[in-house]
């Protein structure tokens, strides 16, 4: 491992980056070092920018990969490398916002209501009606069903950044899951 590599890891473990994202900041720049083969330190804006320009228009990258590794370099060249006059020179594009496609009431019935395992059911209904991250759902324990606030049922959630949330539990969903156990040999 290089010494700027190893500056870059202990910098953004030193500011908490999901491990997630260390190895994605990390890629980011060993690809554009790849690309102008040469140590990322040494290159010129106009060499990142012509990288940056590269993923968009030869790689065909979507506008949001391409900012993720625009913040890399970005943190790289202002953090670890100290080099802050530099930041306006890396840029970020502006991605476009897009409405959501929302299925219709008649349709989540019928997705609901299609036959599957009741795992499979189960896992699906908890994640509609209480609007969890993917990454969310799959920490989800049955000790996270059984938390009350105020006296209404509520899950806990390990969120981003290892934050616990609360989110409120339907109670048709909490009734799958007890069915789910009791049927799965976990329950009483």
């Amino acid at each position: 491992m290089t010494p700027l590599r190893q500056r870059m890891l202990n910098a953004m473990v030193l500011r908490g980056f999901a491990q997630r994202t260390q190895w994605t900041y990390v890629t980011a720049v060993k690809q554009l070092a790849r690309y102008h083969d040469c140590s990322p330190e040494l290159l010129s804006d106009q060499q990142i920018q012509a990288y940056l320009l590269h993923l968009l228009q030869e790689c065909h990258r979507s506008r949001s990969t391409v900012n993720t590794t625009s913040c890399a370099i970005r943190f790289l060249v202002c953090d670890v490398l100290g080099q802050t006059e530099r930041r306006v020179k890396i840029p970020l594009g502006r991605i476009p916002q897009r409405l959501p496609e929302l299925l219709s009431r008649a349709e989540v019935a019928a997705l609901l209501d299609a036959p599957m395992p009741i795992k499979a059911r189960t896992f699906l209904m908890t994640a509609y009606a209480s609007g969890q991250r993917r990454e969310e759902l799959t920490k989800l324990r049955v000790k996270d069903f059984s938390q009350e606030r105020r006296g209404i049922p509520h899950l806990r959630v390990q969120g981003k950044g290892g934050k616990l949330r609360y989110l409120p539990a339907h109670p048709h969903s909490l009734r799958l899951v007890a069915e789910y156990l009791v049927a799965s040999g976990h329950g009483q």
